[in-house]
C-alpha cells in the first residue's frame, strides 16, 4: 500500500433535510487501501457513501480527493477528480445494452468509449457474450460485473462500493473479490467498501471502520473479523440496508 492519501474525510456531518445520520466522521484511506465498512442496519453506512460521492450535502467537516477540496463539488466533478461509485441496487440502465452502459461510464469522465469498452471485456470476459443484451436482461450478478465494469471505465483511483454481494451467487462474489484485490495491489486504485458480508471484507480489507450511530466508533483488523466474539457483535447485519 501507498503511503499517499487518496482520500481524507475530516469531521464529516450529513443527513437529509433536518434528520441528522452521520456526526463528525473522519478516516483516511490511502493509495491501494481497501478499508471496509461495517455497522448495523440504520447506523449510515450507505448516507456515508452518498455523502462522499456528492448525492448529499455535506453540513459540516471536509472532503479532499486526490489533493483537491471536494466538500461541495458536484458528482461529476468528484467522478472526472477520479472517484467511482457503485450504488446499491448497481442503478444501470436496464434499457441500454452493456455496451452502451460501459460507453456511458466512459464518456462521463471524457475517456474513449472503444477503448473503455475492450479494457472492460480484457477485464471481466463474462461481459464480452453480452455485448448486445439489454442490462435489464441480466442476472442480477451479471449486473453487478457490468455495474462495476461501468465504474473501472472512468479509470477512478478511488472506487465506492455499496453492499456489492447483496443478492449475487458465491462464484462472483469470489471473483469480485479476487479482481478488486489484484487491481487494488497492480495499479494502487483505492477502495472503500461498505458490506454486510463479514467475510468478504475479512478477505479484502486492509482495515475496517465500525459505525454506529453515524459515527465511527472503532477501527478493527480484519484479521479479528474470523473471532467468534467479534462476529457476535455484529449479529443483525443482515437485511435491508440504509
Amino acid at each position: 500500500m501507498n503511503a499517499e492519501i487518496l482520500l481524507e474525510v475530516r469531521g464529516l456531518s450529513a443527513g437529509y433535510g433536518a434528520i441528522p445520520v452521520l456526526r463528525d466522521v473522519g478516516f483516511q484511506v490511502g493509495a491501494g487501501e481497501i478499508v471496509g465498512v461495517l455497522g448495523h442496519n440504520g447506523m449510515g453506512k450507505t448516507t456515508l457513501m452518498k455523502a462522499l460521492v456528492g448525492h448529499i450535502p455535506v453540513t459540516a467537516g471536509s472532503l479532499t480527493l486526490c489533493g483537491s477540496e471536494v466538500t461541495h463539488v458536484p458528482t461529476h466533478k468528484r467522478a472526472r477528480l477520479g472517484m467511482g461509485y457503485v450504488s446499491q441496487g448497481r442503478d444501470i440502465f436496464p434499457s441500454l445494452t452493456v455496451r452502451e452502459n460501459l460507453a456511458i461510464g466512459a464518456a462521463a469522465v471524457g475517456r474513449d468509449r472503444v477503448t473503455a469498452v475492450e479494457r472492460a471485456v480484457d477485464e471481466f470476459p463474462i461481459l464480452g457474450g453480452l455485448l448486445d443484451r439489454k442490462g435489464g436482461a441480466l442476472s442480477g450478478g451479471e449486473q453487478q460485473i457490468l455495474a462495476l465494469a461501468r465504474a473501472l471505465c472512468g479509470e477512478p483511483k478511488l472506487l465506492l462500493l455499496d453492499e456489492p454481494t447483496e443478492g449475487i451467487q458465491p462464484s462472483i462474489v469470489d471473483e469480485i473479490e479476487d479482481y478488486l484485490v489484484r487491481r487494488a495491489k497492480e495499479t494502487s486504485l483505492s477502495v472503500v467498501v461498505v458490506e454486510q458480508d463479514v467475510g468478504f471484507i475479512a478477505a479484502m480489507a486492509h482495515r475496517v471502520l465500525w459505525l454506529q450511530k453515524g459515527t465511527i466508533v472503532k477501527e478493527i483488523d480484519p484479521a479479528l473479523l474470523s473471532d467468534p466474539d467479534t462476529i457476535a457483535e455484529f449479529s443483525g447485519l443482515e437485511g435491508k440496508a440504509d
